[in-house]
């Protein structure tokens, strides 16, 4: 199993160097998150991580979790870990003071998170899905709700779930049968199926507190009678004591592909009591809460597993022996080069780094866009900073749960046949990843939301913001002869982003088709040039370091070169993709369904 570090030096590049997080938390009024503050937090992280959680990461796909009359139990040292984890402060960390939360900002938690995750995926879900139940109780719940739940949720001694699918449909919600009736209380009775809750059922907490999409009878049909309600395992008393058994059970779990260590749970709702959050029929917009959160988590996951597959790769690159290099014998005391002289080997480890350090620094910047929709007070940069969000957070999603996925199977390849072998864990890697890919909205889903909803849907308004960030900095660079090479394609691919837009809303008035054949080439386009655009800040960064007379001279020059590398050999795929969308939806379309035979 390869040895996880953490990367805290370009953890702390991308936070201190490109986003100027002490700036930015300043502003915002996050007095406590000094420089200081920042760099102790992710050392111990780093320690916690590094310890504690990564020995355990293989431990979990062998053992797995077990299930047995309801009760499910985690894989060796998962219990004890997560203990330590609530002990050491770490749920609270980015939470609401009111509630127990040390209240520092989002962007300083996502870079935590990451570090979790590439140590142990299937461990991380746990704490991590209840950002998502948190955020929503403190949006929509009564501040009775947010006295009853949030506390014990805070100080992770509860975790939380988000219940949304269910046997009979997936990403159409609209279609649930969940049902949840009005009891004379006031509470509901919830009955129905949920599938696929991750972590649903587990032995890490005292209790578990699901946020459950149901309809009450007599609502509209569709995705506009959806209504949202919190349902414990554990009934919960007025001042947050846990009170008798509800009618939460968990009936399976699944056998799955990877994230073994994690229980992946079918719920059962008998009779269980609800508690309505916000509005009857109105729970599809107060679950965009959580969702739009969580999508930035997967992003993050994306993440987390290049940097772990790069590192892994990278180790064994370095030491495995194997043929001449073509240019000339580089290791003469030896039977042969290490792999990492070989061309093609390089060129699969400057993707895993291309994709990690690039897809961290466009992650950070989405938390920091979330530090500012909190704690702003200027109500015109707040809109900016959500209209961003809304266009990058499922392009942040799907395309770097992509990259991530293509860069655990580059980390196979590296290894050659012993990465097929699961004792070296590049496989366990690629298995766990690729559920990024699928939850919280599968690709294609987030590519309708971008070109569909957010795009068409706006008339392509939701660009603006962020085009203009782009053209500012092509402009302030333009000048500069060092930055000519990352500038002119940024301004290229930019100018044909907004020419693809129009080409498929002028298509999508004669057929509609046209988004849906379109959407994923779409959202891969974007996904292209808005990482170049952060490599060529990140570029920027380290020449002005270099010039200024830095000692880190091969951290820096090693930016730049890999920034080189995404430019000539990254960004041009887009061209692919925009080859596809301007071929339009026909071939896809031209087929009856009854045609597809074998």
């Amino acid at each position: 199993m390869p040895e996880y570090k953490a990367p805290i030096r370009d953890v702390k590049f991308v936070m201190q160097e490109l986003l100027e997080c002490e700036a930015h938390y300043q502003h915002l009024g996050y007095q406590d998150a000094s420089l200081d503050m920042v760099d102790a937090i992710i050392g111990e992280a780093a320690k916690l991580t590094e310890e504690v959680v990564a020995p355990l990461n293989q431990i979990g796909d062998q053992q797995g979790c077990t299930w047995k009359d309801g009760v499910v139990t985690t894989p060796d040292g998962f219990k004890e870990a997560y203990a330590q984890y609530v002990e050491g402060g770490w749920p609270t960390l980015s939470q609401s003071e009111e509630f127990g939360g040390q209240g520092l900002p989002h962007s300083l938690n996502i870079s935590i998170a990451e570090l979790f995750s590439s140590a142990n995926h299937s461990f991380a879900m746990y704490p991590g899905l209840s950002h998502g139940a948190l955020a929503t109780i403190e949006a929509h719940g009564t501040d009775a709700q947010k006295q009853q739940f949030m506390p014990k949720l805070v100080d992770g001694k509860w975790t939380g779930t988000m219940c949304l699918t269910e046997p009979h449909c997936g990403t159409d919600l609209g279609m649930l049968r969940t049902k949840a009736e009005l009891q004379a209380d006031g509470t509901y009775s919830l009955s129905g199926t949920k599938i696929f809750i991750s972590a649903g059922e587990h032995d890490l907490s005292d209790n578990i507190v699901h946020i459950v999409i149901a309809r009450i009878p007599g609502s509209p049909e569709g995705n506009k009678g959806i209504s949202l309600f919190i349902v414990p395992k554990f009934n919960v008393n007025e001042d947050g004591t846990i009170s008798d058994r509800n009618g939460v059970n968990c009936g399976s779990i699944e056998h799955k592909m990877g994230i073994n260590g994690n229980a992946t749970c079918v719920i059962n709702f008998d009779g269980a009591t609800g508690h309505l959050i916000g509005e009857p029929n109105r729970g599809l917009k107060c679950m965009f809460t959580f969702m739009n959160a969580a999508r930035i988590g997967v992003a993050n996951e994306g993440v987390a597993a290049a940097e772990a597959s790069f590192q892994g790769a990278l180790a064994y690159a370095k030491d495995r022996l194997q043929m001449r290099s073509i240019s000339g014998v580089k290791n003469p005391n030896g039977p042969a080069d290490p792999i990492i002289v070989h061309p093609d080997v390089r060129r699969m480890l400057l993707t895993q780094k291309s994709i990690a350090e690039g897809g961290r620094a466009l992650v950070s910047y989405l938390a920091q866009l979330v530090d500012i929709g909190h704690a702003e007070k200027d109500e015109a940069v707040k809109a900016d900073a959500e209209t961003k969000l809304a266009l990058l957070t499922p392009i942040a999603k799907a395309f770097l749960s992509e990259l991530g996925f293509e860069s655990t199977s580059h980390g196979v390849q590296v290894f050659g046949g012993h990465g097929f072998i699961k004792e070296w864990g590049m496989e366990q890697l690629m298995r766990d990843t690729k559920i990024s890919c699928l939850y919280e909205g599968t690709t294609g889903i987030q590519a309708l939301d971008l070109l569909a909803r957010k795009i068409i849907g706006t008339q392509g308004e939701v660009l603006k913001p962020f085009s203009k960030d782009v053209t500012v900095f092509c402009q302030q660079n333009i000048d500069n002869p060092a930055m000519a090479e990352f500038i002119k394609p940024i301004m290229a691919y930019a100018k044909e982003w907004h020419e693809i837009t129009v080409l498929i809303g002028g298509k999508a008035m004669k057929n509609p088709d046209e988004i849906g054949g379109a959407s994923v080439d779409y959202l891969m386009y974007a996904g292209y040039v808005t990482l170049a655009f952060f490599w060529a800040k990140m570029a920027k960064v380290a020449q002005d370091k270099l010039a200024a007379g830095t000692t880190e001279t091969a951290f820096y020059e090693a930016k730049i070169k890999t920034a080189q590398f995404y430019m000539q050999r990254m960004l041009p795929r887009a061209k692919g993709h925009a080859a596809c969308i301007a071929n339009g939806v026909d071939s896809m379309m031209a087929l009856d369904s009854e045609d597809f035979v074998f």
